[in-house]
């Protein structure tokens, strides 16, 4: 379980993150809200890749600022929006880079195996030589991806994951992702702008605004026509097709 208790992030003089206490458990989070709401600022102060000003982060009951890098990052694993390297890698390079925390390159066995399963699953065997600034947006959003499931951990944070993504892989990443919570029984949180898709497959949805949660729960209580106007400024409609929340933005 990931939990925060009344974390606080500011930047500047804005209060990015505002006392946000949350409960996330194993399965399929989606983090939704308007521009600005504090959904990466949080998924970040989550994997410790920034500072908070206030409040504690947990995973399965350690502390993410005390936890030893390498031992967190056998636990969680996070994937930023922006990602860039000063470096040159290949494909297959990159994924490897998923197995330091285990103490390997992407060389041992062992090591091969994750590395080969990320590429199989994310459809990059036949780029996988291939240099990284040589391929579509898309393609290396999925080996970035690829790298975070070979790191094999159980918690898995992803920002905006379908940046770049045709409806095909996007659709393909998704399915996935659900996969990988039935299969590995993992806690997988994802930032997304798109309702639907969160609608579709995430089990819990955390809507915020302003920095705060403002709604917490089952995709049935938080999609809903009242709480998506209020969230963002904008009629809806809220249907059900094929026993699924579909949101008709008017």
């Amino acid at each position: 379980m990931i939990q925060t208790d009344s974390v606080v992030k500011r930047h500047g003089a804005v209060v990015a993150v505002d006392a946000v206490s949350l409960e996330i458990r194993r399965g399929f989070t989606a983090i939704i809200g308007p521009n600005g709401a504090g959904k990466s600022t949080l998924l970040a102060a989550i994997g410790r890749l920034v500072g908070t000003d206030g409040g504690t982060v947990s995973v399965d009951g350690s502390d993410v600022a005390t936890t030893r890098s390498r031992d967190l990052a056998k636990r969680l694993a996070i994937l930023r929006q922006d990602n860039h390297l000063a470096i040159r890698l290949s494909v297959e390079d990159l994924v490897g880079y998923g197995r330091f925390p285990h103490g390997g390159s992407g060389r041992r066995a062992e090591d091969r195996e994750h590395v080969e399963r990320a590429l199989d699953l994310l459809d990059l065997q036949p780029v996988r030589r291939r240099f990284l600034d040589e391929l579509s947006g898309g393609q290396r959003q999925r080996a970035f991806v690829a790298m975070s499931l070979a790191q094999d951990t159980d918690h898995l944070l992803l920002d905006e994951p379908l940046n770049n993504l045709d409806p095909r892989h996007a659709v393909s990443l998704m399915k996935l992702l659900r996969r990988l919570v039935a299969e590995r029984d993992m806690t997988i949180v994802v930032v997304m702008h798109d309702i639907n898709v969160a609608a579709q497959f995430a089990d819990d949805v955390v809507a915020m605004r302003d920095g705060r949660v403002v709604h917490h729960g089952p995709v049935g209580e938080v999609v809903t026509a009242e709480n998506l106007e209020a969230l963002y400024d904008t009629p809806a409609d809220v249907v059900e097709v094929d026993d699924r929340r579909v949101v008709l933005w008017r």
